[in-house]
């Protein structure tokens, strides 16, 4: 099954408070959960010349497993982003 990742904007109303630990027991007691984080401050880096901004709207990451898309856009529901109004991009990432 491949793996998702959903990366969280900043754009949710009450961000700073959120309660992840239901919609993160949730996600492992389904064993859907690979990994997460919050990210913080960072650079863009190149060996030549001038690298580009780092995005600072995202403010961290979750990483599931799901069969496609569209099972791992249901995994959506309780995170407290999405739930919030927030934008979470979902990403497929490449199986190697």
């Amino acid at each position: 099954m491949p793996d998702f990742i959903f990366l969280h904007h900043d754009d949710a109303s009450g961000d700073g408070g959120l309660d992840w630990d239901p919609y993160l027991s949730r996600l492992r007691e389904a064993g859907v959960f690979q990994g997460g984080s919050s990210i913080g401050a960072g650079e863009c880096v190149r060996k030549m010349g001038r690298a580009p901004e780092p995005i600072a709207h995202i403010s961290g990451f979750i990483r599931v497993t799901a069969r496609d898309l569209a099972e791992a856009r249901t995994l959506l529901t309780g995170n407290p982003v999405f739930e919030a109004g927030g934008t979470v991009e979902i990403r497929e990432l490449p199986m190697g």
